[in-house]
């Protein structure tokens, strides 16, 4: 239980320091609102059971952001809703004339709200064209899961937004669902065998998570079972760096330290089969599978290939018969349906009716990068490539950036909605314009410290990782 009260602990602290500014009018409501400050107008309510929070500047240049938030797991209850992915750059765009806007989607935000929230934005952008007045363009930004939300609502609600940012973004939902499972399969075969944890249709959500969660504990305190560890997040393309406020480990033991942190706290405690209860309960039944798959083949094409062959050599272990027992095991079958209700909500089509932004930290082990390079291809498939650019921050952590990034990310954008070409976005010219931020607004919070530390602009030129289990 210990680890899942960390795991609570974390997304209440997440959420919490992420809502900025008063939510000053009586959740219960349809609408209310109140000045909040020198003319600011703050509004909350509910729609169609659906909490929001909008805030709209004394002097609104006509520009919403329209926020999704991302993934909140059961037993949460939300402190407040944010609007922005860091608190100062709420402060900055209500200063700069934008109004913001999110809504907490049904069921408290509470699991995976894809189909509700697609629904509860647009009804939420409607009582804001009805209640406060007819955006001149709307942004569609988010974060983590969020992210995908915001593609999806600008692919398929034509002429309601004119552009789209994303922060930390998982976008082939499907396949994280899969590399999920990938890595607990992984886990359950090579660290817990003969344990009764169901992977999938859990009878026993909670005692699977947390038998699962045992494992990794156990494993990382000896050389044999942090290279089993290793093979494991090699499925997953997961990296080893676990901090925001931290250079990434160069020492092999500390590099999967923090792997194993990523597949307990965010594959296991955050997404793991009480996680998946709530998906198979929306999707009506399991919507993933890893029959056919070849783990020797998605070891070959993994970016963590290397450190599991140094582990593996170090702790004297044979590699072949580890994934001779994964070849072995039995394998697990998706339901179809449920399959189907997953891809039309949890896989963007790629057309790109808008311009599109998306930044991504290189040691992002929650929605690694390659969901990036993922989602550029459904673009050169489906959709026009010169509307999307795609940023890159090297840090560690799952959506660690500061308000400086996130502003230098939406001023690109609307840079281009505006003027209908691409600003430069070139490392060095990302790099000088966050400097010119003071401290306050280059903080950035950390997981695993549940801390604020400041830190350096950090834009690179990157090139994310093969995925390893595309959708499309």
């Amino acid at each position: 239980m210990r680890v899942g009260l960390r795991l609570l602990a974390a997304v209440a602290m997440v959420v919490s320091v992420l809502v900025g500014g008063p939510v000053a009018a009586a959740v219960g409501s349809t609408a209310a609102g109140s000045t909040a400050a020198a003319g600011r107008q703050s509004y909350s309510g509910v729609i169609d059971g659906a909490r929001y929070r909008v805030e709209v500047p004394e002097h609104w240049n006509g520009t919403l952001m329209l926020y999704s938030h991302g993934y909140v797991p059961a037993g949460f209850q939300f402190p407040g809703l944010p609007v922005t992915n860091a608190p100062a750059t709420e402060t900055w765009l209500l200063d700069h004339g934008y109004a913001l806007a999110a809504s907490q989607f049904q069921h408290d935000g509470v699991g995976f709200l894809v189909e509700q929230a697609l629904g509860d934005q647009i009804r939420l952008l409607d009582w804001f064209t009805g209640h406060v007045g007819r955006p001149r363009q709307t942004v569609a930004t988010g974060q983590s899961m969020g992210a995908a939300m915001a593609v999806l609502l600008a692919e398929r609600n034509p002429g309601r937004f004119a552009g789209v940012a994303t922060v930390c973004g998982e976008y082939d939902l499907a396949a994280s669902w899969n590399m999920i499972l990938d890595i607990e399969f992984a886990v359950r075969t090579l660290l817990a065998p003969g344990q009764e944890i169901d992977l999938v249709h859990p009878r026993d959500p909670a005692g699977s998570t947390q038998a699962l969660a045992a494992a990794v504990e156990r494993a990382v305190t000896t050389p044999q079972g942090r290279a089993r560890l290793a093979l494991a997040a090699a499925f997953g393309n997961v990296t080893g760096w676990y901090s925001a406020l931290q250079p990434a480990p160069t020492e092999l033991a500390g590099w999967i330290r923090q792997q194993a942190q990523w597949i307990e706290y965010a594959d296991i405690l955050g997404l793991g089969p009480t996680a998946r209860a709530d998906l198979e309960l929306r999707a009506g039944g399991n919507p993933s599978f890893n029959v056919g798959i070849d783990y020797r083949r998605q070891l070959a094409r993994s970016s963590q290939r290397t450190v599991v062959l140094q582990a593996y050599r170090q702790a004297g272990l044979d590699l072949g018969a580890d994934l001779d027992r994964l070849a072995a095991a039995p394998r697990i079958s998706a339901d179809p349906a449920a399959a189907e209700y997953l891809h039309r909500y949890g896989v963007p089509s790629g057309i790109t009716r808008v311009p599109v932004l998306t930044m991504k930290t290189t040691g992002d082990g929650g929605a690694v990068p390659d969901h990036d390079r993922w989602y550029a291809g459904q673009v050169r498939r489906a959709g026009d490539p010169s509307q999307l650019r795609q940023l890159f921050v090297e840090r560690g952590m799952h959506c660690s950036f500061s308000a400086a990034d996130e502003i230098v990310g939406l001023t690109t954008l609307l840079q281009r909605v505006r003027s209908g070409h691409w600003p430069a976005v070139d490392p060095g010219r990302l790099n000088a314009a966050a400097a010119q931020f003071d401290s306050q607004y280059r903080l950035v919070f950390d997981l695993a410290t549940f801390q604020y530390g400041p830190m350096p602009p950090a834009f690179v030129r990157y090139t994310p990782p093969v995925p390893l289990r595309p959708s499309a």
